[in-house]
Parts: C-alpha cells; sequence; structure tokens
C-alpha cells in the first residue's frame, strides 16, 4: 500500500506562487508515475500534470503549461507542483495520485491506484 500527503496549499493572490508537495510512504513510488489533479466544487476532477518515474517525460494540461512545473526527488519518495502567475481558476482541492504502470504516463485519473486526502488551493483576485 501507498499513502501519499499533500501540503502547500493556502490562499494566495492572483499570480502569486505555491509550491505544493506529496510525500509517499509505506512502499518506494521511484518506479511509479504520478500525477497531480485538481477539482473546483461543482466541476470533475481535471487533469494538472504527470511525470514518469524517471522524470523524463512530464505532460501538461493546456490550462497550466508554462506556469507550473512537476518534479520528484525518489530519494524522497516526494513529487513536487511549483504553481506560478497562479490565476483565479487555478482554484481547487489538489490531489496527488500515484500509478503504478510505469510503462506508460496516464492524464486518466481512472489509471492511477493511490491518492492523496487532497489540499485546498485559493487564489484571489
Amino acid at each position: 500500500q501507498v499513502q501519499l500527503v499533500e501540503s502547500g496549499g493556502g490562499l494566495v493572490l492572483a499570480g502569486g506562487f505555491l509550491r505544493l508537495s506529496c510525500a509517499a510512504s509505506g512502499r518506494t513510488v521511484s518506479r511509479f508515475n504520478m500525477g497531480w489533479f485538481r477539482q473546483a466544487p461543482g466541476k470533475e476532477r481535471e487533469f494538472v500534470a504527470a511525470i514518469s518515474w524517471s522524470g523524463r517525460n512530464t505532460p501538461y494540461s493546456d490550462s497550466v503549461k508554462g506556469r507550473f512545473t512537476i518534479s520528484r526527488d525518489n530519494a524522497k519518495n516526494t513529487v513536487y507542483l511549483q504553481m506560478n502567475l497562479l490565476k483565479p481558476e487555478d482554484t481547487a482541492v489538489y490531489y496527488c495520485a500515484a500509478d503504478a504502470n510505469f510503462l506508460t504516463v496516464s492524464t486518466l485519473h481512472s489509471e492511477y491506484d493511490y491518492w492523496g486526502q487532497g489540499t485546498q488551493v485559493t487564489v484571489s483576485s
């Protein structure tokens, strides 16, 4: 089993930045692909970014490309999401997820096996 705990969310002004962290425990996730998803009130959960186990493949949603950066530190069993130039529409609960299928980096939430409890990000205008 893998437990994921997100941290780093909060309230920030538009144009500001936040860095989310996702700490994994229970087993190493160095061979897992990892992803960040978000869900705003009344909306479906949507893909934000993902990173392959090697770190070489990092797909992003069009809405965050150029503003957000996903990274990982396998020695620390941790994944990060650096969020810059935040906009009010980025307001959501952000979830970290782990996919045991390391062959393909997926943007579909149904492909991920383990999930964190989420961290709230609120961007005010």
